[in-house]
C-alpha cells in the first residue's frame, strides 16, 4: 500500500505519479491499464491542486492499494478543501466541437470513462474521491 501526504500543487504531481506507477509496475499492471490509471490520477490531483483550496495551497492525501483477488487498483484522494462532488457535474456533450462545448468537466468525464468505479463522499471535513480499476486486460 502506498500512502502519500503532501502539499497539493503542480510540483508534487510527479511525486504522486511516480509512486503510483512504481506500485503498478510492482504488481505487473498491463501498460494500457496503467496509462488509464495515471491519466485519471493526474486529472484528479491537478483539480485538487488548482481548485480545492480556492487558489491557496493545501494538503492532499493519496492512498493506493492493489488487491489480488480480483486484481484491482484502488486510489483514494483526500483533501480538506471546499466541499465539492465532481461526479454531480453534468457530463460534457462530446458530440459538440471544442469551441461549442462549455469549458470544464472533460477531465472528470475521462476519469469516469477510464475507471471501473468512481465514488465521492464528504466525511469529517474531507473530500474523499475513490477510483478503482481492474488490472487485467478485461479492465480496459
Amino acid at each position: 500500500m502506498e500512502n502519500l501526504k503532501l502539499q497539493a500543487n503542480d510540483d508534487t504531481l510527479y511525486t504522486v505519479l511516480d509512486a503510483i506507477e512504481a506500485h503498478l509496475d510492482e504488481n505487473d499492471c498491463p501498460n494500457d491499464v496503467k496509462t488509464r490509471i495515471l491519466i485519471a490520477v493526474e486529472e484528479i490531483y491537478v483539480n485538487i491542486a488548482h481548485y480545492a483550496y480556492g487558489g491557496n495551497e493545501g494538503e492532499a492525501q493519496v492512498q493506493m492499494d492493489v488487491s489480488q483477488d480480483p486484481r484491482c487498483c484502488q486510489v483514494v484522494f483526500r483533501d480538506k478543501g471546499i466541499p465539492y462532488n465532481p461526479l454531480e457535474k453534468e457530463d460534457p456533450d462530446i458530440s459538440l466541437s471544442a469551441g461549442e462545448r462549455e469549458i470544464g468537466g472533460l477531465g472528470i468525464y475521462m476519469v469516469k470513462q477510464y475507471m471501473d468505479k468512481v465514488e465521492y463522499r464528504y466525511e469529517e471535513g474531507y473530500n474523499i474521491l475513490t477510483i478503482e480499476k481492474r488490472l487485467d486486460k478485461a479492465g480496459v
